[in-house]
């Protein structure tokens, strides 16, 4: 079976996602382009007895070299030999999304353009003439509705006719540049007639105008000494580059829309809400109250199956125990299998239930159109930390659910900001958290318990702002964080069944990637924690915990404590359970497998008669600022597609609870 290999080229919000997840489906890998930490996303499908393979580039405003994403489109285009590109726009806003075709002009691999968002350009008004656009440009140019995938037949019946031979008129980018000064046409002469590989003479005039590092490289490899040192002394006369080419690109876009776009009279009024959604006073307002409410909707959705899964697995492994115990299995191997690994399956479930609830919901507001207007009102605030205004959805999700945070990353381009942002958010304390956090507090410093919270709070305003401090140093590398460029989409109702099928692929994904993570730490928790008569003191975990007790107690951990730390990590509600157990001699690994109920007030007496004040302020320090629990480390895995990161950002966090309830000891030392 013959493979055509396309490259999906477009700006953010162009629908580019979109449409590969349309025509691939599950049938997708994501990870990281080779040395690189951008994002990369290919996909396969197959039509008329071929398959395809799409990549998705990433989304960026254009071809120059200024960033890693564009350095990235840059060299696979150059490098890659893709049979084609696709070159997506959105044909709603097509005075901004054609500069990619403008600035993808003079590249001498075959092209097409997609003119996505049809309907929306519909209701607009708009009539697009897409025979004059094909008779301009030279290639075919194709309407379609990305989220509508009964609009994919133009696409298709393209695909089944697709000889190789569509390339962009020459005479397209030659015109661009007809008012560009004279050192435009200078610089021209001293590139072959040829152009250099799949670059023509015009577009590498142009980027080496632009500054284009990469193209100034190739040019200073490739062309003898003479040739390089005047086209320098010919640069030397450009003051304003990227702003001269940039004129001549929406000047010929303008002429090309005006040619071939007619717009019926209609007035444009924002709708009331719009203005509010877009102010600089109640923008900030409303979107925060807005993403509250998603988040309560997300788990008003994921909570029943997160709940029914909840029943139904210790109800099959109880089953599965029943029938294997019938069998004559031995007691380690039940054990293993109904409670580490059914446990470990049920946490995965719950996990991908609530990301399934998250995705549907905050999905929804990304396809309307109103996140992006969240991104707008937050950019000047999220900025300060180097960070899109999109950041700041996952913040707040994060006082829910740190999973749902984690996942919220995955609308932001950059991934860069992703890892800070996840980074970030890990900060945030859960709403499990405030359990524990209140009884340990409430019975150890009674109504100076406000006062520890108040404190607690304070140290994650500070170590948020540390984290950021050291991430960046890695993450950014000396670069600033450039502008947010965007245009804010029309509203436009969702199209649910793309909503749904892009749901529910994400949601398999996140489960298949949690399972693999969960079930192998499950598995080594249970081996450490299990005994046949259920007495803690007879595991491993209590003999380990006994011997490392000089090393934790450094911290201001006991080692009951300690252990409780580190298994809060499997959930944070699991907390309370395991320390009941610990300080009772039951099943450590019962509480984290059925997280049971636990008497508080019991509990509380227990503590206070073997448990120091100082212990206990240690204790939460180190429970506080753990990483938040095994499913979002499982859901960082997932959205960062690195091993390297997860684990640094997991080993970061729990480095960094030690030395915060270290020192807390030590306070608490001087004060009680």
């Amino acid at each position: 079976m013959k493979n055509i290999r396309i490259a999906l080229l477009g700006q953010p919000n162009s629908g580019k996602s979109t449409l590969f997840n349309g025509l691939t489906g599950a049938k997708q890998h994501v990870g990281n382009w080779p040395g690189k930490t951008v994002e990369k996303k290919e996909g396969y499908f197959t039509h008329g007895g071929k398959q395809y393979t799409l990549v998705d580039l990433p989304g960026s405003y254009g071809l120059s070299a200024h960033s890693e994403e564009e350095i990235i489109t840059g060299e696979y285009i150059a490098n890659a030999n893709p049979d084609l590109v696709a070159i997506i726009a959105d044909a709603s806003q097509l005075n901004r999304s054609l500069f990619m075709l403008a600035d993808f002009a003079g590249i001498r691999v075959p092209a097409v353009l997609i003119m996505n968002m049809m309907d929306i350009a519909e209701q607009q008004g708009k009539k697009i003439d897409i025979a004059g656009f094909e008779k301009e440009l030279g290639i075919p140019v194709i309407p379609l509705v990305a989220a509508d995938k009964t609009s994919y037949k133009d696409l298709f019946t393209f695909l089944d006719g697709f000889t190789g031979k569509t390339f962009l008129n020459e005479s397209f980018s030659d015109r661009m540049y007809n008012n560009l000064a004279d050192y435009y046409a200078k610089i021209k002469d001293c590139i072959p007639s040829e152009g250099i590989g799949v670059f023509s003479q015009s577009w590498i005039s142009v980027k080496l105008i632009e500054k284009d590092a990469a193209v100034t490289a190739l040019v200073e490899k490739t062309l003898p000494n003479e040739k390089s040192a005047k086209i320098k002394e010919l640069l030397a006369q450009v003051t304003n580059g990227n702003v001269d080419t940039g004129s001549c690109k929406f000047e010929r876009i303008d002429m090309l829309i005006k040619n071939n776009v007619s717009q019926s009279e209609h007035s444009f009024t924002r709708s009331k809400f719009d203005i509010l959604a877009t102010s600089k006073r109640w923008g900030k307002p409303l979107a925060i109250g807005i993403i509250i409410l998603g988040l309560i909707a997300s788990m008003l959705i994921g909570f029943p199956f997160m709940g029914l899964f909840g029943f139904i697995i210790p109800q099959l492994a109880k089953l599965l125990a029943t029938g294997l115990a019938a069998l004559g299995t031995s007691e380690i191997l039940i054990s293993l299998v109904c409670g580490a690994i059914m446990t470990a399956v049920g946490f995965a479930l719950q996990m991908a239930s609530f990301v399934f609830g998250v995705s549907l919901v905050f999905g929804f507001l990304e396809n309307v159109g109103y996140m992006a207007r969240v991104s707008y009102v937050f950019d000047d605030t999220m900025s300060k930390i180097g960070l899109q205004g999109k950041a700041v959805m996952p913040f707040l999700v994060s006082f829910g659910c740190n999973i749902g945070g984690v996942t919220g990353t995955r609308i932001i381009d950059s991934w860069e900001q992703r890892i800070m942002t996840i980074a970030l958010s890990w900060v945030v304390p859960c709403g499990a958290t405030w359990g524990v956090v209140g009884l340990i507090s409430g019975t150890f410093f009674g109504k100076q318990s406000i006062f520890i919270i108040l404190i607690l709070f304070l140290t994650a305003f500070l170590h948020f702002f540390i984290t950021y401090t050291l991430f960046k140093k890695s993450l950014y590398k000396g670069k600033s964080r450039s502008g947010m460029i965007m245009e804010l989409p029309p509203y436009h109702k969702p199209h649910w069944k793309n909503l749904f099928s892009s749901v529910l692929s994400k949601m398999g994904d996140v489960l298949k990637r949690a399972l693999s993570i969960i079930i192998l730490i499950s598995v080594v928790f249970w081996a450490l924690s299990f005994t046949r008569d259920g007495n803690i003191t007879n595991s491993f975990i209590y003999k380990v915990g006994t011997f490392i007790e000089p090393v934790t107690h450094f911290f201001g951990l006991p080692w009951q404590l300690f252990m409780a730390f580190v298994a809060s990590a499997m959930g944070k509600e699991t907390a309370l359970g395991v320390i009941a157990s610990l300080f009772n001699s039951s099943s450590i690994w019962q509480a984290v497998e059925v997280r049971q109920a636990v008497d508080t007030l019991a509990l509380g007496n227990e503590l206070l008669a073997v448990i120091s004040k100082p212990e206990a302020l240690a204790f939460l320090f180190a429970f506080f600022f753990n990483m938040p629990c095994l499913m979002s480390l499982a859901a960082t895995a997932q959205e960062t597609h690195s091993k390297k990161w997860t684990l640094v950002i997991a080993c970061y966090y729990i480095a960094f609870s030690l030395i915060l309830s270290g020192i807390a000891y030590r306070i608490g030392l001087l004060i009680f």
